[in-house]
């Protein structure tokens, strides 16, 4: 869902200066506001025990404005992903999102679809790898706790030359925003510009993607999602329901699966997907 302006954050002058759910958005750890962690980077990590809350971007749409702690991993990947519109299928497995804390407050994203199926319900089908989105996210505030958290967050999509790829760099900007409304509700919103190459017009279109959504904690563990999220093209508007559940098996480890509705004849039709988020 997440749709393919470069990445123009200078990361090595950003290490150098600093070097010596269901989404929580923001949500403090156990003992979070007398620390300093601006020192720690990915060459000096934070403490396992200085780390905050998990707060995956996936499943939802809408991103998270929190980072991944310095020098932390985190893996969120779907068991799989179907799409059905129109009568053509796609099935997606492990569509995978790596990400690595630079700094306290910036993390790096390498995003792709480990093996995409296409099943068009007319003509051949097209299978492989996909392409590589490379993304940077920097939180400006809510990192470590409060009742609101904003972020930016850069990305740039790098053809790989797969029978996927349509062989164009394309890219964009987002710009997530959380807070919390009660105990055990946050609201996440989210607006996201995009260059999305047309091969039709053989030139880049400005698409903008907007969402919103609701988390609810059922209990400790247990969460739910409901999102709305519209995508507004040159001459088109696609608009989509989403709703799911995530469940907490550790500090660590989330599983999450939902599904997708489009909500006119612009949208895909539907889309089902499981998947867990993992952090080291």
């Amino acid at each position: 869902m997440k749709l393919s302006l470069f990445l123009s954050i200078p990361l090595l002058a950003t290490l150098a200066a600093s070097a010596g759910d269901p989404v929580d958005y923001g949500k403090a750890p156990a003992d979070p506001s007398m620390v300093d962690k601006s020192g720690y980077t990915l060459f000096n990590p934070t403490p396992r025990e200085l780390w905050r809350d998990l707060s995956p971007d996936r499943p939802d749409a809408t991103e998270s404005p929190v980072t991944v702690d310095a020098g932390a991993w985190v893996v969120e990947a779907s068991y799989l992903d179907w799409r059905r519109d129109n009568g053509d299928e796609s099935y997606t497995v492990m569509a995978t999102n790596l990400k690595l804390g630079l700094t306290n407050d910036t993390d790096l994203q390498f995003v792709f679809d480990s093996y995409t199926w296409e099943n068009p319900a007319a003509g051949a089908g097209s299978e492989g790898f996909g392409d590589v989105q490379l993304r940077l996210k920097h939180n400006l505030w809510g990192n470590e706790g409060g009742s609101n958290a904003f972020a930016i967050f850069p990305f740039v999509k790098i053809p790989t030359g797969t029978p996927l790829s349509n062989g164009e760099v394309e890219g964009g900007l987002i710009l997530p925003f959380g807070m919390d409304l009660t105990d055990g509700i946050g609201l996440g919103l989210m607006a996201e510009i995009d260059a999305v190459y047309n091969d039709v017009t053989l030139d880049h279109d400005i698409e903008f993607l907007h969402s919103a959504v609701l988390g609810i904690d059922l209990t400790d563990r247990l969460g739910m999602f409901t999102e709305y999220i519209g995508i507004t093209g040159p001459s088109t508007y696609q608009a989509y329901f989403a709703g799911g559940f995530t469940l907490s098996l550790s500090e660590d480890l989330v599983l999450d699966w939902g599904t997708q509705v489009g909500l006119n004849d612009n949208s895909e039709d539907l889309g089902i997907f499981g998947g867990f988020t993992k952090r080291f």
